[in-house]
């Protein structure tokens, strides 16, 4: 894990999925599917994917395995993948 993912991620200037520009007041959340930071009308696209339940119950788990107990989950890095934050 990088030393700067949290600003990296948090203060992205462009959605992943859609390449829309984003504003540092636009709500922004990680993708469950690649962990990039999209916009949320791509979360909700992402929501309706016939295996995000599965895929998001996956990588919650991946998740705190690799960065919660090796990291101690630095700045929540797990928690943005469900919880739309702001650069």
């Amino acid at each position: 894990m990088k030393d700067n993912w949290e600003k990296m991620l948090s203060c992205a200037i462009q959605c992943e999925k859609c390449g829309n520009e984003l504003d540092p007041t636009d709500q922004r959340i990680l993708s469950a599917y690649d962990h990039q930071p999209i916009c949320m009308a791509c979360k909700r696209e992402e929501e309706d994917r016939p295996d995000y339940a599965e895929v998001s119950k996956d990588m919650i788990g991946q998740c705190l395995a690799e960065s919660e107990i090796l990291y101690s989950d630095p700045g929540g890095y797990c928690f943005y993948h469900f919880y739309p934050f702001k650069c």
